[in-house]
């Protein structure tokens, strides 16, 4: 769902595996050399649902990264099918409730420009939810956790299914994160 924490996550995710970070949105952006918004009011949603089609299934096509998609792109089967051949697909979940209250003041994203944004969550909630499942190997609720939680317990479930080396992890989290200053906590959330 729009707001539920894929591109935030899906960078550190990709910082922590050691891994490429692509979202398909910025990519779609880059190809089209305009905003999404501009596009969607310029060609339809249909116009753009094929976009995304053809930058989703290049780029999960490619491998070895973690791949943040549009909100959207699970309402094509061909796109639930490209992320699941390219490896786990992970769905944050979030309920229209929350996701509001992380949007309410979104200018950005096309949907959501509505007299009634939270009544559009819902809808897009109840079109998607079971989309999502489909394609979703493994499913998160976000609630409130911290962006480092939800990549802890992303990497977690990644580690018991043998997808990565759980050392590795470790000591590439290890390096990148700066010290704890001496007398303070480390964070709330475990090593990864």
């Amino acid at each position: 769902m729009p707001g539920s924490g894929k591109s935030t996550v899906g960078k550190q995710l990709a910082r922590a595996l050691g891994w490429r970070f692509h979202d398909s949105d910025h990519e779609i952006e880059a190809r089209i050399g305009t905003s999404i918004r501009a596009f969607f009011e310029q060609q339809g949603e249909q116009a753009f649902r094929d976009l995304e089609q053809q930058v989703v299934g290049e780029l999960a096509a490619a491998g070895g990264c973690v791949l943040a998609t549009g909100g959207g792109t699970v309402l094509r089967e061909a796109n639930r099918q490209a992320l699941r051949a390219c490896g786990p697909v992970i769905y944050l979940r979030s309920s229209p409730e929350e996701l509001y209250r992380r949007l309410r003041h979104d200018t950005v994203r096309p949907l959501l420009q509505v007299a009634d944004p939270l009544r559009k969550l819902r809808e897009l909630y109840a079109q998607r939810d079971a989309h999502y499942r489909d394609a979703a190997t493994y499913t998160l609720e976000t609630g409130r956790p911290s962006v480092p939680t939800l990549v802890n317990m992303i990497v977690m479930q990644l580690e018991l299914a043998g997808l990565v080396d759980a050392d590795a992890v470790r000591g590439r989290h290890a390096r990148s994160e700066p010290p704890a200053e001496e007398g303070s906590p480390a964070g709330d959330a475990p090593p990864l």
